[in-house]
């Protein structure tokens, strides 16, 4: 059977690949310190779900846009690879933290632990964004996929309250209720 999906999906994947490709060469390299690695990695987790969440409502604003269409396409791609960088956060700090007792401990206070739940949740979002599971769980894909909100929330909960200086925390909270309030507009309907 022939691939019709568009070779254009690789370069998408490329793009977001990237940089965490050059994050862990210099992590891997001693360029960048802990700190460095755990900021850049979950900025670009929280970046790439923003934009994630921003194609429906961009979709609604720009019906006719062809630019729409395509970020529909990659909506999926961007959502796994928010996770992707999610994962690696986590496995660096799993890879500092591990062998002290800290994990366990901070596991369960409320900074950390809002982050282990919203990793959870995206873990099966990630797993299950694929056409076979979309076939497989039906209706119920999509109720699945809204859990995404549930994440959101508790990952912007984990970032204010791990965070040293929580302003940019705040900052991207605030473009993320802006991308809700428009995804939560009605179009007008057209007139006859």
């Amino acid at each position: 059977m022939a691939d019709n999906r568009p070779k254009s999906r690789y370069i998408v994947w490329l793009l977001l690949t990237l940089p965490a490709l050059w994050i862990t060469a210099r992590y891997l390299t001693d360029v960048v310190s802990y700190g460095q690695v755990i900021h850049g990695t979950g900025q670009w987790s929280v970046g790439i779900l923003l934009a994630t969440l921003a194609v429906t409502p961009l979709r609604r604003l720009f019906p006719q846009a062809g630019w729409t269409r395509k970020l529909m396409a990659y909506r999926r791609a961007m959502g796994v690879a928010s996770f992707g960088y999610a994962a690696l956060h986590t496995v660096v700090y799993v890879q500092r933290k591990w062998g002290s007792g800290l994990i366990q401990a901070e596991a369960v206070e409320p900074a950390y632990l809002t982050g282990w739940i919203a990793l959870i949740i995206f873990l099966i979002l990630a797993l299950t964004s694929n056409n076979r599971s979309v076939r497989a769980l039906g209706r119920s894909w999509k109720a699945l996929h809204r859990t995404i909100y549930i994440a959101t929330a508790l990952t912007f909960a984990h970032w204010i309250l791990a965070t040293f200086n929580p302003v940019s925390a705040w900052v991207c909270l605030g473009c993320l209720i802006l991308i809700e309030i428009v995804r939560l507009m009605r179009r007008p309907k057209p007139s006859a």
